[in-house]
């Protein structure tokens, strides 16, 4: 996969503040393939020059069970014709497939002095922040991480560090087919619900488009960026 290849645009720094945020790029790549994208973000973390601009990758993938580092076989159900993908990310078993928005979040937490907690806190409110612009109440959950609404899950979290950069992310439901979550036990826990926006909206014309972008200017204002149009 070229990175190159794909269209990506540059969040400017807030004015007034303190210190200068690093650079930021923020790449769409649409629906994609699963281990060809965990490849390419481990490559460039594991390769990553100190200078190297931060990058938050929004996208969906095509139909896949990924397995974390401490996932348990016994929470995998059924999976097939579903893959299966042991990953080096922390948690349980979680979907991926169409209609489900995935964020990547390849930051340098060292150079942004960010602890894991901190980038999770981050992840969870930039979501809850983005729910309310649909009208959804959601909320964190202390032991359990990701968002939920009505005690059914409609967001997944999911994180690595490595030599002082983070990689994976954030999964949320948009409007797809829920149907494989039956297949396993969604993130280590049994019988748990889970659901997605367009559960919730009257309007699903172009719900993709506008969750993505209210999602990534959430994130990108809580990183300490300005909004950026896809005009830009």
């Amino acid at each position: 996969m070229l990175l190159s290849d794909y269209k990506h645009f540059k969040a400017e720094t807030k004015s007034g503040e303190d210190k200068a945020q690093p650079p930021l790029v923020v790449r769409r790549l649409g629906l994609q393939e699963y281990q060809p994208i965990w490849k390419s973000m481990r490559y460039l973390v594991e390769q990553a020059a100190k200078d190297r601009a931060d990058e938050v990758w929004l996208l969906s993938h095509k139909p896949v069970f990924t397995q974390g580092q401490a996932g348990k076989a016994e929470h995998v159900l059924n999976p097939a014709p579903i893959p299966v993908v042991q990953i080096d990310r922390g948690g349980q078993v979680t979907y991926h497939g169409p209609g489900q928005l995935v964020v990547y979040l390849l930051l340098n937490v060292r150079r942004r002095n960010m602890g894991v907690r901190d980038l999770v806190d981050l992840i969870e409110l930039a979501i809850i922040q983005t729910l309310q612009e649909f009208g959804i109440a959601a909320s964190g959950k202390a032991k359990a991480p990701g968002v939920y609404v009505n005690d059914a899950k409609i967001a997944a979290l999911g994180l690595r560090i490595r030599r002082g950069w983070s990689y994976h992310g954030l999964s949320l439901n948009v409007q797809m087919d829920l149907e494989p979550f039956s297949r396993i036990n969604p993130c280590g826990f049994e019988n748990l619900a889970v659901t997605q926006i367009a559960d919730y909206v009257s309007d699903t014309e172009m719900l993709m488009q506008r969750v993505s972008r209210v999602l990534s200017n959430k994130l990108l204002n809580a990183l300490g960026y300005l909004e950026y149009n896809e005009s830009d």
